[in-house]
């Protein structure tokens, strides 16, 4: 079989395009579409298929990235094995986020170590793939942030940003007593996000 060679031409034109790593696939694609003898735009249809699968594959893990989530903790990563219990029918409804179009509010409670982090960072992976704004932080580290924020005026700054965000995912939160500027800060962002509360 002939190896598809791409032009300089076709190379040039793809940098111009921001299409580039398009190159890397392009040679398999179109000895596919000679093999099958494709029409010109099932071919076209299926290039650009793929780099939108690119792109969003690559969003999706700058979004992670940016909303502090570990991209192990995903939902294909849960071990059914592991002896853990809880309500699988309401896992299976979270899963779909409608809990986001309906502006409710998840607790995952538990002892420790039974998978609170991993649900919800699983969630939080999901959601950011589905182009939500997600931001996952750890409750002691959110509130000195706000804390600090007082003392260079940027504490509403700060606040927008939580209350803003699609998805705000808070690990760790009632592990220790808040103080009353941190009551103050959990108060005003559960009043100014929308929802209610479900538990798991």
């Amino acid at each position: 079989m002939t190896t598809t060679v791409i032009s300089p031409e076709l190379k040039a034109i793809l940098r111009r395009l921001k299409l580039s790593p398009m190159a890397d696939t392009l040679p398999e694609r179109i000895a596919l579409a000679r093999q099958a003898k494709m029409p010109h735009q099932d071919f076209l249809e299926l290039v650009l298929a793929d780099e939108v699968t690119r792109r969003d594959s690559k969003s999706a893990v700058v979004r992670a990235h940016k909303a502090n989530l570990d991209p192990t903790m995903v939902l294909d990563s849960w071990d059914d094995t592991s002896g853990v219990s809880f309500d699988r029918e309401l896992w299976s409804e979270l899963t779909t986020l409608r809990f986001l179009e309906d502006a409710n509010n998840v607790l995952i409670m538990g002892p420790v170590g039974v998978g609170k982090t991993f649900m919800a960072s699983a969630l939080g992976n999901i959601a950011s793939r589905r182009r939500n704004s997600v931001l996952m932080l750890r409750a002691d580290r959110m509130l000195k942030r706000l804390k600090a924020a007082r003392l260079d005026a940027s504490h509403e700054a700060e606040l927008r940003k939580l209350i803003r965000v699609d998805l705000l995912i808070v690990d760790d939160f009632a592990l220790h007593q808040l103080d009353p500027t941190e009551t103050q800060d959990v108060y005003d962002i559960v009043v100014e996000r929308p929802g209610e509360q479900r538990r798991l």
